[in-house]
């Protein structure tokens, strides 16, 4: 298959990327000449998770990043998905008054860290053990 004059690229089938709530999902439109078993093979729309997605972004050249205008030491793409949380230490974070000041308890932040933890441990479960999305 010859690729399109004036295109560039290696005209290879490049797939469709839907977004679709929180969930990434790709499909490859079908080639004309492709035989049934091919396309058999193959499913019209697939779930992208985002390990599969850190991965193709990790995969991108250092001369690639050149030609697409990214910076190899500043702007890699897969440092744009947050794969670690950083956590201020109790110390640092703000307490606050409770009781017009009479009382301290933990700030905002500290509670939604905690919720932020459990949700993750949760999605990690539910992966090890298979179950669906």
């Amino acid at each position: 298959d010859e690729p399109k004059k004036g295109h560039g690229g290696c005209g290879a089938t490049q797939p469709q990327i839907r977004k679709e709530g929180l969930k990434l999902f790709v499909q490859y439109k079908r080639g004309k000449d492709e035989d049934e078993e091919v396309k058999s093979l193959q499913p019209d729309k697939r779930l992208f998770p985002p390990h599969e997605v850190y991965t193709v972004l990790k995969k991108i050249s250092d001369s690639d990043l050149h030609l697409l205008g990214l910076s190899i030491e500043y702007a890699r793409p897969e440092w744009m998905i947050l794969t670690v949380l950083p956590v201020p230490p109790p110390p640092v974070r703000p307490s606050i008054a409770v009781d017009g000041g009479t009382m301290r308890s933990e700030d905002d932040l500290t509670y939604k860290l905690g919720d932020i933890i459990k949700a993750s441990t949760n999605v990690r479960r539910c992966e090890q053990e298979g179950a669906p999305a």
